[in-house]
This record gives structure tokens, sequence and C-alpha cells, in this order.
């Protein structure tokens, strides 16, 4: 207990670097939605509906790299790639329909071991795929970061799998 005394003065400064978002996407206009994890969730602080408008307004200053995955190769091939990906990370599979090209799971942080609720979303573009993904934290007014750093080590995760650079 006294060793996270001792980090707190620390990370309210290092805090004070990130906005104050808690849930990220990279489709702010139709982010994927969480079906399975809904009960999971239970009486967390933080509804699972998407933030909206402001919240993406902040995202897409804060973090304006972070965009959907396209890749060409077949929904076929991404989606079981996805959820390896997925697994990889270390993340808790809730859920993994490959029908609606949605996977949903819960990543739990190192430190304070929160609990942050993850989609999943393959679909078809044109002849390839586009993945989205959606990170939200359960508690929280900032994620120090932790969702969008999540998506993009977990697009990179997917695009070495797939192959492509």
């Amino acid at each position: 207990m006294k060793r996270i005394l001792y980090l707190l003065p620390g990370l309210l400064v290092f805090a004070n670097c990130y906005p104050l978002i808690h849930d990220i996407t990279t489709d702010v206009d139709h982010p994927p939605q969480f079906v399975a994890l809904l009960a999971a969730r239970g009486d967390a602080p933080n509804p699972p509906e998407y933030d909206g408008p402001e919240t993406a307004a902040r995202q897409q200053k804060a973090y304006p790299d972070l965009k959907p995955l396209y890749l060409n190769a077949a929904t076929t091939v991404v989606f079981p790639a996805a959820r390896r990906s997925a697994e990889a990370m270390g993340w808790q599979i809730v859920a993994a329909v490959e029908a609606e090209g949605r996977i949903e799971a819960v990543a739990t942080t190192r430190l304070f071991r929160f609990k942050d609720d993850v989609v999943v979303r393959v679909r078809s573009e044109g002849e390839g795929s586009r993945v989205d993904v959606r990170s939200k934290s359960r508690v929280g007014k900032s994620d120090l970061g932790a969702n969008a750093k999540r998506i993009l080590l977990y697009l990179d995760e997917l695009r070495r799998r797939i192959g492509e650079p």
C-alpha cells in the first residue's frame, strides 16, 4: 500500500498528459457495440454505450492516427487471425461470433488490475477486410492512454499475423 501512495503524485502529473477519455474506437461514427459483455459489465460506472461526438472529437485530436485496419485478405482468413491476436494479447475471450465478425474480450491492466472491455469487428471491404476495434474502461474518467495503446498494439499484432506491412 505504501508503494502505491508513493506513486500517486507521479501518476497525477502523468494523468494530466492525457485527455479525459475512457472509450476509444477506430470507428467514431459507427463504433463496434458490446453484446456478450453487457452482462459482465454489471453496474460498472461507465455505461456500455459509446460516449458520443464530444469524446470522438477529443479522441481524434489526441490520437489522429487511430484508424480502421484495412487488410488484403478475406474475412474467413482475418477473423481467426483476429481471435488469435486477441489471445496473444492476453485478453480473456468472452465471445467470438464469426458469422457476425465480432470478438469480445476483457483486458486486465497490469498495475491496478482494472477490467477494460474490448470488441473487435471484422467486415468485408471490397476484396479484403476492414477491422475496427473499441476498448472501453469500466471505471474512471481517463484511461491514461491505455485503450488507445491497446488498440494500436492489437492492430500491429493482427497486421503481422496476416503478413501485411
